[in-house]
Order: structure tokens, then sequence, then C-alpha cells
């Protein structure tokens, strides 16, 4: 019997951006005035021997192609001969296409035709243990993927001659690979730099987070977020509750959420970015002050882009299920299938939580004279419930489409609120809840490699409840203790809200590769939104409903962006200009009961501008600008029919807003890998808004102009072997308001309060390979996160003694998992014990977070 192995020639592969168009067509003139001097050569992008360049994104410039060296294979497993083909004299070629890590490691191996007879299961075996020295781009060590093909063949039926039978099948000295050429020509294509290491070394000012890890532990989105340098993430309970999302400085709305390039609120996963499946997301990008246009945002504060699963090829189904303290359990499914023959691709997936937030607390109790005494509770009334799920069918690389998918989605959740915003007064009988669904379609396509067109449309409706009907009024430890004279514990009258909303939406963005060095892009994203609702108690009592006005938001971004790439790619810059238009119909209800038309036009231009230099190749530097406008939210203006009331007199929000950067990343070297980075910011904000609890609801209100100041420092170190991996970061930021004017002119120069200003990550990785089997892991992770102490109100309120503080937190987390991979399964099992000395953990206005709790998390991948 004899077993050859060879390597076959592969196409060139790359990654797509998913993000948005990469390029755009827009008369060289309107950008003539910011085109910056000293063009880039063009070099040619043909194969060079001996390496392969990567293709570029959609409508992205085709870069001088790099120094690459291919993997090259040093330890060769030999597939056993199928028993049953074997006696039946059968031969067969199992193609596959390998995915090798930086390390060498083999992650995957999909076979691309099926040959039977066990030829598949016994060649994608084998080559999961093969080890490879990893592919490099100037000498730095990178994940590629290349095409193999393992060919199965028998011994001829004579016998053979003494010196060939002698001759060992595979010698262990010299393993097929690249030098193996002999018998047939050998090309090997690395895959080049991934999608998320070109955003980290772009212009852009984007951090980037992939979630492989993240997605065995029991982490969800926003603890994942919270560790990363510049973000605080605050809540004001358990899974499900609200959210207070803060980068560099500036929180709420913003902040833009994005997936896949589609507002997050109109992609079927919720308002809320926390409550997103970790396992459905493959990266999360996030932008700090200065957005790309192809997103088509008026952010203020920047954008997080939450990244799904790109990889199309094959058949493939995914599924993880996670449960845990406090009745906690959450579930994700997906598959997938992509027929190459016919371009047909169909992907699915969908989630479900549940949890009942049960955890203890600590509230203050009147005893049996009424004096107020701290006292250990459990919350009785805090569940929540979401599900959701999404169909995606189309076509891919086709040669009239790269892309061309329809989607359709529905979503809902439902959650009990256990207190008002200062967690004072408990709640027995107050829901919320929403549902959702709509669809969006996505046409992309690359003309004649110069013209690029990304374009998406869609429609979602919406409703939201709000449900006050208890008749009871409840004391911390969910007994009724008095019944009242009517429905409704918030207000003295019982409340049946809903709000419906629609909104259409598109996405447009062009390209224009003016030469290798040049691109100009277009952007252009209109969205309308109409609101309806009622409120069906009022209406009962014939009384007049503000539910029953005029509510439509008509906004439009547009933008004009220009790369050059210069001084053999050391030098990158993006310059842009936006201009934002919003139109804002309404009726706001006087006092007399009659409604009153009112309407806000906008219109602002914005710039603004990334820099890049290479220092040396693994040295580089950032800085970036922009003049920011962030136009009205519907929840602002209208306020959400919940707990936020409406305030039609808000004016939209400016900023100038600054980011400088130094980043060193060094490649594998026998002291290990290092990493650090250095980051500051600074914004400089008019007509800011925040959010302010008022009694039992939040509004909306202008602080008139506030400034924020800080930097953010990170470092890593990864050992040989990848046996330990070390990283901490840390932020430091003062928010302040800088206005005299307006209701908060008294706090002048005041820091804003309920904002941390001083956070602190830390985390360690130990990790352990082939255990038990050669594609298995063990991993022991440990997160440690500090707040350091801040005011709850403006510190320049009240004597330093009755000054409400919230104190320094220091919280831990620790977690187990251990990976076995064993074709054509992956098998992932982890128990997480978050918050690990049971520390007091706070947030928004002092309401207690969940103490230790215990998570155990299953993933299976096909």
């Amino acid at each position: 019997m004899k077993m050859r192995t060879s390597f076959i020639i592969p196409s060139v592969s790359g990654d797509h951006d998913r993000c948005g168009g990469h390029g755009l067509f827009v008369p060289a003139v309107l950008l003539a005035g910011l085109l910056v001097s000293g063009l880039a050569q063009a070099q040619a992008g043909a194969l060079q021997p001996g390496g392969a360049g990567a293709p570029q994104e959609s409508g992205a410039v085709p870069a001088p192609a790099p120094a690459l060296v291919p993997p090259k294979l040093l330890e060769f497993v030999q597939a056993l001969y199928p028993a049953q083909a074997e006696r039946e004299r059968l031969e067969a070629r199992v193609p596959l296409r390998l995915k090798i890590d930086a390390s060498g490691t083999v992650t995957e191996a999909e076979v691309l035709e099926p040959a039977g007879h066990g030829f598949d299961e016994a060649a994608r075996e084998a080559a999961l243990r093969f080890r490879f020295e990893p592919a490099k781009r100037n000498g730095i060590a990178m994940p590629s993927l290349i095409l193999y093909t393992y060919e199965f063949r028998l011994p001829q039926q004579e016998t053979p001659p003494p010196a060939e039978a002698a001759e060992p099948v595979v010698p262990p000295s010299n393993p097929p690979g690249p030098e193996a050429a002999n018998e047939e020509p050998i090309e090997v294509t690395v895959e080049g730099e991934s999608e998320a290491e070109r955003r980290r070394q772009s212009a852009e000012a984007v951090q980037v987070i992939e979630t492989e890890n993240i997605q065995r532990e029991a982490a969800d989105m926003g603890t994942a977020l919270a560790r990363t340098e510049s973000v605080a993430v605050r809540r004001e309970g358990g899974l499900g509750s609200r959210t207070r999302f803060s980068l560099a400085g500036l929180s709420d709305e913003q902040i833009r959420f994005f997936v896949d390039g589609i507002p997050l609120e109109l992609a079927g996963f919720g308002p809320n970015i926390s409550n997103v499946p970790v396992n459905l997301v493959q990266r999360i990008d996030l932008y700090q002050g200065v957005v790309p246009i192809r997103f088509g945002a008026d952010a203020l504060g920047g954008a997080v882009q939450l990244v799904t699963d790109q990889e199309v090829r094959g058949t493939s189904a995914d599924a993880s299920y996670e449960f845990g303290s406090f009745d906690t359990h959450r579930l994700t499914a997906g598959v997938r299938h992509f027929q190459e023959s016919t371009g047909l691709f169909a992907r699915a997936n969908g989630f479900f939580d549940y949890a009942r937030n049960d955890y203890p607390m600590e509230v203050l109790v009147a005893d049996e004279l009424g004096r107020p005494k701290p006292t250990r509770v459990y919350r009785f009334h805090d569940g929540y419930r979401a599900a959701g799920g999404g169909v995606e069918a189309g076509f891919m690389d086709r040669p009239w489409a790269r892309r061309l998918l329809l989607r359709a989605f529905l979503g809902t959740y439902d959650k009990e609120i256990q207190h008002n915003p200062a967690m004072t007064v408990p709640y027995g009988g107050v829901d919320s809840g929403d549902l959702s669904g709509g669809a969006t379609l996505r046409f992309e396509q690359l003309f004649s490699q110069v013209f690029s067109v990304d374009a998406v449309a869609g429609y979602t409706w919406r409703q939201t409840t709000f449900l006050d009907l208890d008749q009871c009024a409840y004391n911390w430890f969910g007994r009724c203790v008095r019944e009242l004279p009517q429905q409704g514990e918030i207000q003295p009258r019982a409340v049946e809200r809903y709000v419906d909303q629609h909104t259409g939406f598109a996405r447009l963005n062009l390209g224009w590769n003016v030469s290798e060095s040049q691109t100009l892009r277009f952007s252009l994203a209109p969205t309308f939104v109409t609101r309806s609702g009622e409120d069906k108690r009022l209406r009962a009592r014939q009384q007049v409903d503000p539910l029953d006005s005029e509510r439509n938001l008509f906004s439009l971004v547009s933008g004009l962006e220009y790369e050059l790439d210069a001084l053999d790619e050391r030098l990158e810059n993006i310059v842009f200009v936006k201009d934002y238009l919003q139109l804002a119909r309404a009726e706001k209800l006087l006092p007399s009961g009659v409604f009153q038309p009112l309407e806000q036009n906008t219109h602002e231009v914005g710039v603004g501008d990334g820099v890049r230099f290479r220092l040396s190749q693994r040295l580089y530097a950032k800085a970036s600008y922009e003049w920011a406008t962030r136009l009205l939210r519907p929840d602002e203006l209208f306020g959400d029919g919940m707990l936020i009331n409406d305030n039609l007199d808000l004016k939209p929000e400016t900023s100038h807003n600054v980011n400088l950067g130094l980043t060193f990343d060094t490649e594998q070297m026998p002291a290990g890998a290092f990493r650090a980075s250095v980051n500051g910011f600074g914004r400089l904000a008019n007509q800011l808004i925040i959010l302010t609890g008022k009694e039992s609801f939040f509004t909306y209100q202008n602080v008139y102009a506030a400034r924020a100041l800080g930097v953010a420092g990170s470092a890593g170190w990864t050992s040989p072997g990848q046996y330990l991996a070390l990283d901490g970061n840390v932020t430091w930021q003062d928010f302040r308001n800088i206005s005299s004017e307006g209701d908060f002119g008294s706090f002048e120069g005041r820091r804003i309060p309920n904002r941390p200003y001083l956070l602190a990550n830390g985390s360690a990785r130990f990790q352990l390979a082939g255990l038990v089997s050669p594609q298995d892991e063990l991993s022991l992770t440990w997160h440690s996160r500090y707040i350091h102490e801040f005011f709850r109100s403006w510190e320049g309120a009240g004597t330093r003694d009755s000054k409400m503080v919230i104190s320094s937190q220091l919280l831990h987390s620790l977690a187990l998992s251990y990976v076995t991979r064993a074709a054509p399964t992956t098998l992932s099992w982890t128990v997480d014990v978050q918050n690990l000395t049971d520390a007091p953990s706070f947030d928004f206005y002092g309401v207690r977070r969940p103490g230790r709790s215990i998570f155990a998390k299953l993933t299976v991948a096909l």
C-alpha cells in the first residue's frame, strides 16, 4: 500500500471587507484640494516566485506585493487506509483546504470534493495533526490558507524491487512539503494579513477584538467589551438590564452600533449591545471618535461594529449552550451551506436567553422603629427572556455579483422592572417588552477591478410595550404590603402603552480606484422613521393620549473620502468630508390638551482626517481628527414609550474629536511575543446630551458644553510556545462640564457625575495543548477589573460628608476551558466563575450588580 501527498495549485485567497464599501466613484475635482503630494509609485501585483500576493479588499487599492514565504510542512501524519476500500482495491485523491494559524497548527481541514468510502474522514483526521512552519510576511509569522491533496494509492500487484520496498512511505526527515516538488508542481498561496490585522494597522482610529477565546467563556458581550481600554460598560443589574456603554469618555447614543454595517437596532438583536450573543459574532471593531464614511453614521463619540461569521465555504453547523447562577440559560445555534457550482448560499441562526436575575443585594429597609438599616434581600421581579432568529439566502462569488443576499429576521424580549432608577422603591408588577421584525437586501460587486458597489436596503418594524397594571405596593422581600387605591406602581394610574416604529433605511457605498495608491469613496445613507402609539388605559378613560401624535424623523448622512498610500506603504492617509441633514416633525401636547405642531431641521457639515505612519515593521503611529455632528435619535426626541420621556426641545450635538496613538507589536522571538500601545484622546463637545433620572423616569437633556481628556495604555506578552499570555490595560479620562449656562451652569468646571474616570483590566491565560490528542487544549484564564471610586451626583453639590460616592471596585473572574477536535467535530467545555471574591459591585446610581456566580458552557462546531 502506498500513499502519496502533494500540494496542488490553489487560487489566490484573501479576506473581503464585510463592513461596507471600499472605494467610490466621484468626480476627482471635488477632492482636488484634499490630495497630498508625493504619490506612491505603483508596483506590479502579479504573483512573485516563492509567494503570492493576497487580493485587496473590495474597492481598495492593490498594494505592492510584500515578501511572502509559504508554510512548510514539518510533521506529516500518515492516514489510515480505509479497510473496506483497501479490500475493494479502491484509490482516491482527497483535496483539502487547510487553515493554518500563526503557530503552524492546522485549525481547520475542509474536504472540497468528497471521495467517499472512508477516504474523506481519514484524510481530514490526518491533516488536522499536521504541523507546519507558519507562513511569513516580511519575516512575521501569520495565518495562511492552502489547498492540499491527500492521495491514497494501492501498491502494484507485481512485487516491487527490494530497494523500493525498503523505502519508507514518508521519511520523517523529509516530509512532503514545498521542497518535495519532484513529482508535480507545487505552489502554495499565503492568505495574507487577516482582516482584523489590516484594520488595526490602517489609518483608522480602531481597536479590534477577536472573539475566538471569548466565545468559549461564559462572558456576555458587555463583559467582553468592558475588558478593553477606553471602554466602560455599566448596567442596572443582571442579564437583560439597561446598559450604558462608554468609549473614550462619550457614551449612550453618542456611540453608534452596527452588525455587518447595519445599525444594531435594525438588525434584529434588540437595541442593547450587551445582550447580543457573543457566539454569533466573529470580531468587534471599536472606532474612537473618528468614524469612516462607509457606516453612513452621525456618531459623536465613535462606533462599534459587530462582524458576524464571514466564512461561507462548505457546509457547517454550530451551537452553544450556557447555564448557571440565577437560573440563567443561553442558547445559540447556526447552520450554513454554500454550493460552489451555482454560488447558492444559505444561512440561518438563532438565539434564546432566559434569566431570573434573583441574585442577593443590600438595600435600606425600615426596622420595627422605622429606622432604615442595610438588609440583604433577593431580587424578585427582574426576569429577562429574549429570542430571535434570522434566515439569509442568495448568491456569492458570481460574475454578476460578489454578494446578493436577502435576510429576514424576527426578535423579541421581555424584561421585568425591579425598582426605580435610584433603587429606592421596589416594584412587583412593572414589565416592558420589545418585538421586532424586518428584512434587508445586500448587493456587492467589483467592476473591472476599478469600480465597486456595496448597497444595502431594508425595513424594520418594532413594537415596544410598557405595562404598569398592578394594584399593590411591594416591599424589598417581594411581599404585597398594602393595596393601592388604583392600578399602577410608578404613577397613580394604570399604564398600558404600545409604541410602533417603522424604519426604512439604505446604505450605498461607491468606490473608484484612481490608481494603485489612490482611492476615492462616496457614501449615502438615508433613514426614515415614523412612530405611532397608544396608551390604552388613557383612551379607555377618554383622556388625551400623548402617544397619539405625529412623530416623523428623516436623516441623510453622506460622505466623500480620499485614501492615499505613499512612501512604500509606510504612510496611509484618509481624509473625508461629511454632510448631515435631518428633518423632524412632531406634535407636542400642551397643558390645554391641544397638540402643537413642531418642526426642527438640521444641516451640518463635518470634516476629518486619519494618518498612520509606520516607523518600522512593527512600530507605527496614528493621528486622527473629526469635526463631528450627532443628529437626534427617535428615543431622545420622542421618548421610548416606557421609562424615557420625550424632549422635543433637544438640539444636535457637535464635537471636535482628536486621537493620538503609538502601537508596537513584535513577532515571536526567543523571549516570546510583546505588544504595547498608548493612546491619547480629546473631545470638545457642544450641546452634549446626557440621560438624567427624574423621580421614576429618565429624560435626555443638553448639557451645553463638555470637555473630555484621557489616555489609555495596554501591554501584553505571549510566551514561546503560547503556553502563557499576559495582558493589561489602564484608562484615565476626565469628563467635565465647561459651560456656565443652562440648568447645570452652576457646576461649571465639575466632573459630569455618575461616570468612572479611572479603569484598569488585567488577564492571564495559561494553555496546554496535546494533552489527550494532538488537537486538544486546556486553558485557564483569569480576568481582573478595577474601577476607581466616583461621584453619583455633581461633586460640587453638598458637603464633603454628604456626597454620594460609588466606592472603588476590584472584580475577578476565572474560566477553565477544554477544547477537543476530532474530525469533523470541535467541542469545548468551560466552567466560568464570575466575581470570584463576591465583591460589592455597583454601576448606575449605586444599583447593585450580581455577586459571585458560576456558569458552564458547551460549544459544538461541525
